[in-house]
């Protein structure tokens, strides 16, 4: 119903002073589109489908396909091919492998956690992709879970799901090449501020990445009280996974083999990748045809069938929606809107960087991907710095780091929208915890201007 009412006002209502009637109509789709998605009123197909169709219907676009442009994004695909490799690691058992290397048999839910953190945090120094890992851990997570005895809406099942979401994205800002925010946030700053090499980035943000992120993982586990008493000896009966842990493993299956070779293969694309510029998707969908072939067969049609492709197509409808916003000068309607009441040159600089920190937030709210908010919001923010007389290294690493560790809605960041799809998590936990991240990351980003960056630089 309430959908309904912003879609009919939004659309015969009369645009206020200085507001276009195309910028109404789009920003219209957009919140009408929000509230669906948040509501679940509709399944996401549907909705997404819907918010399409309106783009065109609207005239905010000439033709049908330039409004369901965003489903020829190269992330529709990366998301559906990762989606296909984490079935695939679940139906071989390799999540019961992963689950046991995590546990011993005085693990407790909240070790597990720790361990579970500390796994992911090394493994994104070779996988560069956030939603890489959360789909290759949700599987891990759900047979812990169940190792405990658990129920999937425990606090632990949540802890993990938000650790997952939240907090493994955070890692990836490490490096340089450690993922599309990192890198697209360095070719801005070496296009327009100075030329900063792949070691001097590590030694700026490795220790503000890896601060932040242990801050946030251990804020999950404490938020939501994870049991430090049962362990898994206590918690599961004879017979159970847990039961013996601290044995020595069995031998690979064959499709276990073959699934952890070509896991492998494609990290190892993944890091090479991140040197020569090879599109994440390369290795995925080789990974994937390969478990597809004939004669291997662990991906199969009815797994495609059974890939989340509500969670796809709301991810191409949001692209969709921000290539309008973009096109129709929405977006520059928006930040002209937030600044223009905002005197930068008189503001002290901390004044001006703090406020300038808060506009980039504002307008990330508005983007289903971290890259893409970079993208738009880096060059406005570094903009209205050079006004302000800020130092726009600090200042572009700054917005790195707010905005990457900054998700209010579920679809700002894919990897916390498959933690929430597949997961226990409501939309008030994702906005509680993105609050959060976010308050952490400003307390990292004070101390690394005035502490840590001067130091190093």
């Amino acid at each position: 119903m309430l959908a309904l009412v912003v879609l009919v006002v939004g659309v015969l209502s009369p645009p206020p002073a200085g507001m276009t009637p195309e910028i109404q109509s789009v920003l219209t789709v957009f919140f009408f589109a929000l509230v669906l998605w948040l509501t679940k009123a509709v399944p996401y197909t549907l909705s997404s489908v819907l918010s399409v169709v309106l783009l065109f219907t609207l005239g905010l676009t000439e033709t049908f396909e330039e409004a369901a442009i965003g489903y020829a994004s190269t992330l529709f695909f990366f998301l559906f091919v990762l989606l296909l490799l984490g079935n695939a690691i679940s139906a071989v058992e390799l999540d019961d492998r992963v689950a046991k290397g995590l546990l011993s048999s005085q693990s407790t839910p909240r070790r597990t956690i720790r361990s579970l953190a500390s796994n992911l945090l090394i493994l994104s120094f070779f996988m560069p992709s956030a939603m890489a890992r959360t789909v290759t851990f949700i599987p891990v997570v759900r047979r812990l879970t169940s190792v405990y005895g658990l129920d999937q809406n425990s606090s632990f099942t949540r802890s993990s799901f938000i650790l997952l979401g939240h907090v493994n994205p955070i890692a990836s800002m490490a490096l340089m090449t450690g993922g599309g925010m990192a890198i697209i946030t360095s070719e801005i700053v070496n296009s327009t501020v100075r030329t900063v090499t792949w070691v001097e980035w590590g030694v700026l943000m490795i220790p503000p990445t890896l601060a932040l992120y242990g801050l946030a993982a251990t804020s999950a586990g404490v938020i939501y009280g994870v049991d430090d008493t049962v362990t898994v000896e206590e918690s599961t009966d004879e017979g159970e996974l847990g039961a013996d842990v601290d044995e020595e493993p069995s031998p690979l299956t064959r499709d276990q083999r073959i699934v952890a070779v070509v896991m492998l293969g494609a990290i190892l694309g993944w890091i090479v990748g991140s040197f020569v510029g090879l599109p994440t998707i390369v290795p995925a969908i080789g990974a994937g045809v390969v478990l597809a072939m004939p004669g291997i067969d662990i991906i199969t049609t009815e797994d495609i069938r059974d890939v989340s492709w509500g969670v796809l197509f709301l991810i191409g409808a949001m692209f969709s929606i921000l290539n309008v916003m973009e096109t129709s000068g929405t977006l520059g309607y928006v930040v002209d809107g937030i600044t223009q009441y905002v005197a930068f040159s008189s503001l002290p600089t901390w004044q001006a960087v703090t406020t300038l920190l808060v506009l980039a937030v504002c307008i990330r709210v508005f983007f289903s991907t971290a890259s893409a908010a970079i993208v738009i919001v880096l060059p406005i923010i570094l903009e209205f710095g050079e006004i302000s007389g800020a130092n726009p290294l600090y200042l572009a690493l700054s917005v790195l780091i707010l905005i990457g560790s900054t998700t209010f809605l579920p679809f700002n960041t894919s990897a916390v929208l498959i933690s929430f799809d597949r997961g226990p998590l409501t939309n008030r936990e994702v906005l509680g915890f993105g609050f959060v991240t976010m308050c952490l990351a400003a307390v990292i980003i004070a101390l690394s201007w005035f502490l840590y960056w001067p130091l190093v630089t």
